[in-house]
């Protein structure tokens, strides 16, 4: 199949590399020369137009989330009515309203295993997102490169997305973030801390856009609305010094972090 890839960052640089790996063509594009000097003995388009002469059965799009959309609208006239549009998208937002008036077929992915924190040369713990709604010829050859890699493969409509990463992703980052917010220069951190720590570095290491998105997420709100009614009930517990309540808490939590499947995360 013949492949072109926009936007040459950790996500697009790891499925150039595989799909490389595959024995697809590839045409890789990024506005930093910088990040395609690896993929030389491919072809390596200097101008979004080039994509004419080329002519790709697909273009996955891996751009920044806030450019996902922009991207595909400076592509699509050098593509081919056959051509398959495909994001990668942590945050789906405008990305269905675009594909149903764009007019060309489409596919939508999530590969949950960021760069920060993941082993991308081992994947078997990892986790990918396929969207329902894709079309169904593309969604098999992805569910079928992803299987290969040994990846955990979930499927989701949408919207269900979304709602699902604000869980996943926007209470957990939320959480880091309020913890990085009361540092104290002056502890003198325990274990748990410096796990903590660890977390809250790796986190910010990633690009701010990445981070702003995931919170921006029409249902993040919803959930730091839960987080701050336990802090809440966590306060009156504290004040209260009530052994029993506490003691009931934790045991609610212990049957959360159980009981619970482990949710698709990066």
């Amino acid at each position: 199949m013949k492949i072109a890839i926009i936007g040459a960052g950790h996500v697009g640089g790891w499925f150039a590399r595989e799909l490389i790996k595959d024995g697809h063509e590839l045409a890789i594009f990024d506005l930093n020369p910088h990040k395609t000097a690896e993929f030389q003995d491919n072809c390596v388009l200097k101008e979004l137009a080039e994509l004419t002469q080329f002519v790709p059965d697909l273009l996955l799009n891996a751009v920044s989330i806030q450019h996902t959309v922009q991207a595909f609208e400076k592509c699509v006239a050098y593509l081919p009515d056959h051509c398959v549009l495909v994001d990668v998208a942590s945050v789906k937002g405008e990305v269905p309203r675009y594909y149903q008036q764009a007019g060309f077929r489409y596919a939508s992915l999530h590969p949950m295993f960021g760069p920060t924190f993941a082993n991308v040369n081992d994947l078997h713990e990892e986790n990918v997102i396929l969207i329902t709604e894709s079309d169904p010829n593309i969604k098999e050859f992805f569910r079928t490169f992803f299987r290969q890699r040994g990846l955990n493969i979930f499927e989701f409509s949408f919207k269900k997305h979304d709602q699902m990463t604000a869980y996943s992703l926007s209470l957990p980052f939320a959480s880091t973030l309020v913890f990085a917010a009361c540092m104290d220069n002056t502890t003198v951190p325990g274990t748990t801390f410096k796990r903590h720590l660890a977390i809250a570095k790796g986190l910010l290491s990633e690009d701010d856009h990445l981070l702003a998105e995931i919170l921006f997420n029409a249902y993040s709100l919803e959930q730091l609305e839960k987080v701050t009614a336990r802090l809440e009930f966590l306060k009156h517990v504290i004040r209260a010094r009530d052994y029993e309540e506490a003691q009931r808490f934790f045991n609610r939590l212990r049957e959360n972090i159980t009981s619970s499947p482990d949710a698709p995360g990066a």
